[in-house]
């Protein structure tokens, strides 16, 4: 993989041009996008500025993001040709830093579960996951250092623990969503994809306007609580044998691992994501389904007809489950709890076939709880599929979980 880290290095040592970065990606674009088809399009004479903390990375981003300067499809031949006049403001900040989004990355239609042909770096005839399929896949491809995507159950953690890539989903709102093309507002989150932990958090920083973030070396000794999540179905081996392996790896370094069991609410918050999600979205493409319900894809068309039927008293019985997991959730990271959680990343490795995107059941409290999340690659499989787990911290301490993600790192490297 293409680390942004070093290619930053190394424009900095003057060892490399932000022209010569961008012709390493275009070289690495070349050789593996044909099997992977990771990418919608890819800007032919891209502006490269020579100033900025990101001059000369290239930064992939998700086909749901608008950009001035390509198409934004959304995945859908609803939006075959569509053009925005302006680029989304996540965009033009990374504009503003001297970065290149130089490609769009394919996305399952409208982020929800009907997949891409993307496939799997790791295996073809596996899922990439999804809804962020194509941007997990060319950051593992190394056909990308740095890559946008979005999450409203599980687009950024799962598809980032199916290719074997770091994963962030930030604090909800830490990034801006205008922009972006919406299917649940209460939910949905710009999040990103980087080779290792410290290449995540120093892009995330730079994007937020947060320098502290960046500082993943700091992490002392944190208490982690493994979480296993038992109100949903039990996870495949290698998805515990990766938790196990990782929390092991989290002792060695130091850090405090206890097992945390969450309370009854929290089951009833995880059911309650879905009736959020759905009412929502019969808004949110309420013109797509009542002009081009036709061109909608089966499992989208399925679902919007489905949404149809979610009663408001429900969605607002919903909103209360989750107001008061949230709530919940302060005494879970009390004084004397733990500092950050350590959970499920996804069922397990990166299901055959590419007729669906896999599992989100591990991911959809998080993103409901809007707590930042971290996915870090532990394990193979015997067939060379990767298995992550995620590290969990408190709303709005996203450089507390990228410290003790990257702590892990370091610790399963060493």
């Amino acid at each position: 993989m293409l680390s942004l880290l070093d290619l930053c290095a190394r424009i900095d040592a003057g060892r490399l041009t932000p022209d010569g970065a961008i012709g390493l990606v275009g070289e690495a674009i070349a050789a593996r996008e044909p099997e992977i088809g990771a990418l919608v399009c890819v800007d032919p004479a891209p502006v490269i500025p020579t100033g900025g903390p990101l001059a000369g990375i290239a930064v992939g981003i998700k086909d749901i993001i608008d950009t001035a300067d390509l198409p934004t499809r959304m995945g859908s031949p609803i939006y075959d040709g569509w053009r925005p006049l302006a680029d989304a403001p996540v965009v033009s900040r990374l504009k503003r830093l001297g970065a290149v989004p130089l490609a769009k990355t394919t996305t399952t239609p409208f982020a929800f579960l009907d997949p891409t042909a993307t496939r799997n770096p790791h295996h073809p005839g596996h899922t990439p996951g999804g809804s962020s399929a194509g941007s997990a896949a060319a950051v593992a491809a190394g056909m990308l250092p740095l890559a946008l995507g979005t999450q409203t159950g599980g687009s950024v953690i799962r598809p980032a623990a199916f290719c074997g890539v770091v994963g962030v989903k930030p604090s909800f709102r830490l990034l801006p969503t205008v922009g972006v093309k919406c299917y649940s507002w209460a939910l949905d989150t710009l999040g990103l994809f980087a080779a290792s932990v410290a290449d995540a958090a120093h892009a995330l920083a730079l994007l937020a306007d947060r320098p502290a973030l960046a500082r993943v070396g700091e992490a002392g000794a944190p208490r982690i609580g493994l979480v296993r999540q038992e109100f949903c179905a039990a996870p495949d081996p290698e998805a515990e044998a990766a938790l196990t392996r990782a929390a092991r790896a989290a002792e060695r370094a130091g850090a405090v691992v206890t097992d945390v069991a969450l309370p009854a609410r929290f089951g009833e918050a995880f059911a309650a994501h879905g009736t959020i999600q759905d009412y929502e979205v019969r808004q949110a493409l309420a013109w797509e389904y009542a002009t081009h319900r036709d061109a909608l894809p089966p499992r989208l068309r399925d679902a919007l007809d489905a949404a149809q039927g979610v009663e408001t008293a429900s969605y607002d019985a919903a909103r209360r489950t989750a107001h008061h997991a949230r709530r919940s959730l302060k005494d879970v990271f009390s004084e004397d709890g733990p500092d950050v959680l350590l959970t499920y990343a996804a069922p397990g490795a990166a299901p055959a076939g590419l007729d669906h995107t896999g599992d989100s059941r591990f991911n959809r409290l998080w993103t409901l709880m809007g707590v930042p999340c971290v996915t870090l690659p532990v394990d193979r499989t015997a067939e060379g599929l990767p298995v992550g787990v995620q590290v969990i911290a408190r709303f709005g301490d996203d450089g507390r979980a990228l410290a003790a993600a990257a702590l892990i790192e370091r610790a399963l490297r060493g």
